[in-house]
């Protein structure tokens, strides 16, 4: 699929998708004859894990790395027990770093709601 369809499944711009071509998250599988870049499932499924990795605040470096030990979790080729080992203690951590950051993210929503509650009550109509 073109990038246009690729930022629609995704809901991520074409410039953003651009850059993470340019950083190297990304790669398009292929060109087509005109040059367009091609995506393919597994490229939008990679897409969706860098989206969901960024409003949890993870650098770039950090979805390469988490990428990267995914990556080679999911090859073909095979892995020793103790590189195997490695990586799923690697995205392990990721795990653990994702539930700590979601945990901040819901205090910051509720603080946000009690924020709101209070506006509201400050701007309802009083009897009286």
């Amino acid at each position: 699929m073109r990038i246009g369809e690729v930022a629609a499944r995704t809901e991520l711009s074409l410039r953003t998708i651009r850059h993470y071509e340019e950083t190297g998250l990304v790669t398009p599988s292929a060109r087509s004859q005109g040059g367009f870049r091609l995506y393919t499932d597994s490229d939008v499924a990679r897409l969706m894990v860098i989206r969901r990795m960024k409003p949890l605040g993870f650098s770039l470096d950090e979805m390469r790395a988490l990428l990267a030990a995914t990556d080679r979790l999911d090859s073909d080729e095979p892995l020793t027990p103790d590189e195997r080992d490695e990586l799923l203690a690697r995205v392990g951590q990721f795990e653990q770093i994702t539930a700590e950051r979601m945990a901040d993210l819901r205090t910051q929503l509720a603080r946000a709601e009690d924020f709101a509650a209070t506006l509201r009550e400050r701007t309802a109509p009083r009897d009286g």
